[in-house]
Order: structure tokens, then sequence, then C-alpha cells
């Protein structure tokens, strides 16, 4: 079933728990800090709705329409149609949305292909592929907006250094288990989208100590369970005087959130895995989990950098420096860079993996190395529009509302005017790329893009994971056998 924008807007009013601040948010829909953003949410849920996009954003699941991102893949074909999905929705945010509805439910969908792995854990005490199966069904039916929370508090205490005090880690972990499930206590990072999805995934996706065992639990809730509270960060939507002056900032802001949970009861049905420190992280990297989610991200980054591109063209064209030979320069290698991610992006559908059970994966290799990619590029190409666009955006009135005055207004058409464009386009372009550069909006994309993955060796580590180093070192070896040491004289 696939909702509508009102549909998902109601359901956010479910009584969530939400803090700017000492303030208590109530409707997120009606809210000054969130209104704006919680209906960019919902119009992706009305675009898959829309005729035009039917056949690119939902499939046929035995009669009912489902959204594209829930869709099991066993061509190439689906792979493809998953990645077009990717890109309208992408597209649809600028790549803005990093945690738009595509984004978690590729993880679970990922998962799901290779369920049987839940199931291999030494602490095995029930089957968790069936609830993970279960729970796939029932947010692919439901067409639930999911973010996640995979990372633990920062600077918990490590248990084993407590003195013997049994003093409890910061970081969520298991408080009891119960006949119906288990009660989950502590802090969670970090609920991207949180204020404006139906439920939160919890888990592991950097490796806990062995001994960490409380920690090491995953499972699914709604975002209005009793004793979950989400802190979010300083929202930047209020501060936005009007999209004109702000259009970035105005409705793109999708909020980062802390994730605290107070005595929390999960149904064991909703509790993938439990008390196996090693594969609550493996779960993500031994099915195509990690791969299909950051696939995702790919393409985001890939529409997000064609709105960069564009930006930069435009700021030449205005600013008429397009035909200096180093802004041509700049601009393509700006142009190549976008060539080089799409064709990252199709690489990972075209040498896709089989994963010999009737199902297909991205190219985990090539995925993780246009993740490394865009986490070491974003900061130099912000950087070099940053270059282009120069002193101009301080060259403009405060705000648009110079507009409103006639006096004002004419001597605003009159000198800040050009001879290739008028006041007010020019001013709403450098508008924009300081919304998309310099505000405090830009700075945290800029924050987001360079550890999106974790610092930048956790990247590099999911590469060298994947490599196949037996090959690498074969062809030194075999080179060397080709010959030996020479005849003495």
């Amino acid at each position: 079933m696939l909702k509508s924008g009102r549909e998902h807007l109601e359901g956010l009013r479910d009584g969530r728990k939400l803090y700017v601040g000492k303030e208590a948010v109530g409707d997120v829909t009606a809210h000054p800090a969130f209104r704006n953003g919680a209906r960019t949410l919902a119009s992706l849920f009305d675009l898959k709705r829309d005729p035009a996009h039917r056949e690119t954003l939902s499939y046929d699941a035995g009669g009912e329409r489902c959204a594209a991102y829930y869709l099991m893949p066993r061509t190439r074909e689906d792979l493809e149609k998953r990645t077009r999905a990717h890109k309208l929705i992408a597209d649809a945010t600028h790549g803005l949305f990093g945690r738009s509805p595509d984004h978690v439910a590729s993880f679970v969908t990922g998962m799901a292909l290779q369920a049987e792995v839940l199931d291999s854990g030494t602490s095995l005490s029930r089957s968790y592929a069936a609830n993970l199966r279960a729970y796939y069904e029932r947010a692919r039916k439901l067409d639930l907006f999911i973010v996640y929370a995979v990372l633990p508090a920062p600077g918990a205490r490590d248990p084993k250094f407590s003195g013997g005090r049994g003093e409890r880690t910061a970081s969520l972990s298991v408080v009891r288990e119960e006949d119906d499930g288990l009660v989950v206590s502590g802090l969670k990072l970090l609920a991207t989208g949180s204020p404006f999805a139906d439920e939160l995934w919890v888990g592991n996706v950097q490796p806990l100590a062995p001994e960490r065992k409380r920690e090491a639990v995953t499972f699914a809730i709604p975002i209005g369970t009793p004793g979950l509270t989400l802190w979010s960060r300083k929202p930047m939507e209020p501060t936005a005087d009007s999209e004109f002056d702000n259009p970035l900032s105005y409705r793109f802001d999708e909020t980062d959130a802390i994730v605290l949970f107070d005595n929390v009861k999960v149904p064991w049905e909703r509790v993938f895995s439990n008390d196996d420190a090693q594969l609550s992280r493996e779960i993500y990297y031994r099915t195509p989990s990690h791969c299909f989610g950051n696939h995702q991200s790919n393409v985001r980054f890939w529409s997000k950098l064609q709105l960069l591109v564009g930006l930069a063209a435009e700021i030449a064209s205005v600013t008429q420096t397009e035909k200096v030979p180093a802004v041509r320069e700049r601009l393509g290698r700006l142009a190549a860079l976008e060539a080089m991610i799409a064709g990252m992006v199709h690489g990972q559908q075209m040498n896709f993996e089989d994963l010999g059970n009737g199902y297909v994966s991205f190219n985990r290799r090539y995925m993780y190395g246009a993740l490394s990619w865009c986490t070491e590029n974003y900061a130099a190409i912000a950087d070099d529009i940053r270059e282009l666009m120069g002193g101009g955006v301080f060259l403009m009135p405060a705000d648009i509302s110079v507009m409103h005055d006639p006096e004002l207004r004419r001597q605003f058409e009159e000198y800040w005017s050009s001879s290739t464009q008028g006041a007010l386009p020019r001013i709403k372009l450098m508008k924009l790329a300081w919304d998309m550069l310099g505000s405090e909006f830009a700075s945290r994309h800029w924050q987001y893009e360079r550890f999106y993955g974790g610092p930048p060796y956790v990247v590099r580590d999911h590469s060298h994971r994947e490599a196949p180093w037996a090959e690498f070192r074969g062809r030194v070896t075999d080179l060397m056998a080709s010959y030996d040491v020479p005849e003495a004289g």
C-alpha cells in the first residue's frame, strides 16, 4: 500500500516525545521548527502516488503496489529499477535529505535477502531471521518510513573499566529480559530524520567488545513508544526568514536527534539480534544490508553534486567569468567529477553480485569505493565553488524585504542589475549559493558528507575488507615467478 503525504502527516501526530532544548514539541507538522521539513517528507510519499512516477517509484507485489525501495532484486533490471527510484527521490530533495524514506528501508531489504545470517549466532534463543522477514513484510505493506540509530553514546563507559562496581554504560543496553520482550535503557546516536519517521531501527554498525553483550541488541519500534525520547539538535528552519532568503534551510532541514531510552519495552517479535557482540555488527556486512543502504547514499550524493555543478555554472555566468580560462578549467573539473560518480553508480548495477539464492546485490567493492570518493571529495568541491562565488554574496542586501519599499526597490533594481541579468534573479542566485555553501545549513552538510560513513579510516576499512587481496598479490607473485636469477657471466 502506498501512503499519501496526508496520511503520513497524520501518523506524525502520535504522541512522540521530542525536545528542542527544554521545549517539548507537540505536533511536528505544525511546529515552526519542523513543519516545512515534515511537508517535504510528505511530498515524497505523494511523489510515489503520482501516475507520472508510478512505474519508477513502485512495483507490483502480488496485486498490491509497494515502494520500489522495498523491491528484493532478482535481476540486473531490478537493481536498475531501485537506482532509478533512489535518483528520482534524491532529485526531489536535491540530495539534501540523507535519511529519505528509501534509506533505512534499503538496509532492511538488503538484510532480508539473506535473513538466515541472523540465525547464525552463538547466543541464539529464537529465530531472529523469522522476525526480520516478518518485519520486512510489514514495513513494505504499510509503506513505513524508518530511520536508524546505530552508534553508541559519546564517551560511553566501558564496563571492563568500571572497577567492578557494576556501573551502567551510557550507551543503550538491555536492562532485563522478560517473557514477552526486552527492556532497554540508555542513549543511541544519531537518529537523523526521526521527528518525521514512523519507526526507529536500533543496532550497531561499529564493533563491540565481546564482553559488551548487553549492548549487542538490534530491534525496531515505533517512534511513539513509551519511554523513547528524541533530543533534537538546534533546528535551522526557524532561522529561515523566508524561502527566498533561505531556500534550502527553509524546507530541507531533515533534523538530527539523540535518542534516549528509559526502560523501553521491545516485544520479542521486533528483536533481530541479541547478546552476540560480533553478530550484532556483522548482520549488516554478511548480508547486502549495508551495501543497499549506502548505494542509496551514493545516488543521493550524485543528485547533490549535480545541484552544485549547476550552481557553479550559473555563478560563472552571472559574474561573467565563464570564458576565463581558469574558470572554464574549474567548471570542466566539476563536470568530470559528476561524470565519475555517475559511472560509479551505474557500475554497481552492471557488475552486480549473484547471492546464490535467487537474489542479486549491487557490487559491494564499487559501492565502498564510491562511498570513500564522496566523503573525500565533498569539501574540495564545496571550496572550489565558494572560490567561484567570491565576495558576491556579501554585496547583496540583507534580505529581500527591500522589494517591499518602492524607493528601495527602484534603487536596488537600478544599481544591482548587470548588463546580462536583473537585480532580482541575481540576489536569488546568491541567496541560494550562500545557503548551500556558506550558511549554518551548509556547514551541517559539509560535516555530514565528510563523516557520513564514519571517520575516513572507517570508510576505507570497508574497502579493505571487500578487496580481493589474494588476487592482487597473486599478480605480483605470478609476475615474479615468470623470471629467475640470471646465469653467471
